[in-house]
């Protein structure tokens, strides 16, 4: 049986540090870090994932900076904004929170942000560097995928690692940070055209995966005593829940847990530690920005 990888303890683990961290620098500098947050519209999903990055912002000692756009904002008014934003001297972060009404175009958006407010690590600049294993801003979600495996001690040096996932969000740049110096995996980064993709997986002793699909990674393509860390997090209806839904992630949970030494819950898991990062990285960016480190 698996140990259950729990996001919500490394998460509380490393607010605790962020917070002491912020507390310093405050004091240092006299300026809180601040991150500038930025909606479009009323979906309620990203209604929720706005509250819960600045539920994230208090408890760790952020201040965060509000705009609410309506939802026929303009592209033109959005990036008007985000220049404002841009060489406003009191914000070291700007989250834009994606995706934006179809009338914008969120890469155009991505671009426009400083790289050293992107405290998404969306922008190509950070994920140039990030590539090269340059100093930067590291997108959310991989350095919390990182930060799980060092709070669990899983070692990476050596080992072989499939990603199942290609995106700029997660896949690209998690095979990127894992074939760095001081991680020396050895990565395989798959995608939904891979042909005979448990012939891989069954090979590797850290699978990620991050397709977007419930069940895609089944018992039967895991070796036994591999570590699995479930990225997805996607609905599936379920009457017995007044909602009618429940959140699954990209894993067979029930299953995969038999043969996997360590595995990630969904929810609790990956979820959890993104918007921790993003406190981490708007720490960094106002560190940065004034040349001192707490």
């Amino acid at each position: 049986m698996a140990i259950r990888m729990d996001g919500k303890e490394v998460a509380s683990f490393h607010r605790d540090r962020i917070g002491r961290s912020v507390a310093a620098f405050t004091e240092k500098t006299g300026h809180r870090p601040t991150l500038a947050v930025v909606l479009v519209g009323d979906d309620p999903a990203s209604v929720s994932y706005v509250t819960s990055k600045k539920a994230a912002c208090e408890e760790v000692g952020i201040a965060h900076r509000d705009w609410h756009l309506p939802s026929d904002t303009s592209q033109e008014e959005l990036l008007d904004l985000v220049a404002e934003l841009n060489g406003n001297a009191e914000v070291d972060g700007i989250l834009v929170q994606f995706p934006t009404p179809p009338q914008i175009d969120d890469e155009r958006i991505m671009l426009a942000i400083a790289p050293e407010k992107d405290v998404d690590g969306l922008n190509p600049v950070n994920a140039g560097l990030t590539l090269m294993g340059r100093d930067s801003l590291v997108s959310c979600t991989p350095k919390g995928i990182l930060a799980i495996l060092d709070y669990y001690r899983i070692e990476t040096d050596g080992r072989r690692v499939c990603v199942i996932g290609r995106s700029n969000l997660v896949g690209k740049p998690i095979a990127s940070l894992l074939m760095q110096r001081g991680r020396d995996a050895t990565v395989t980064v798959c995608n939904t055209h891979t042909r005979n993709l448990s012939s891989i997986t069954l090979e590797s002793d850290i699978i990620i995966v991050a397709a977007g699909h419930p069940h895609t990674l089944t018992a039967d393509m895991v070796k036994e005593g591999a570590v699995v860390i479930d990225v997805g997090t996607n609905r599936v209806e379920d009457s017995s829940r007044e909602r009618g839904w429940r959140l699954v992630g990209d894993a067979d949970y029930a299953t995969v847990r038999l043969k996997a030494s360590h595995i990630t819950p969904v929810p609790g898991g990956v979820g959890p530690m993104t918007i921790t990062m993003l406190m981490d990285n708007t720490l960094i960016a106002a560190e940065r920005r004034a040349g001192v480190t707490a």
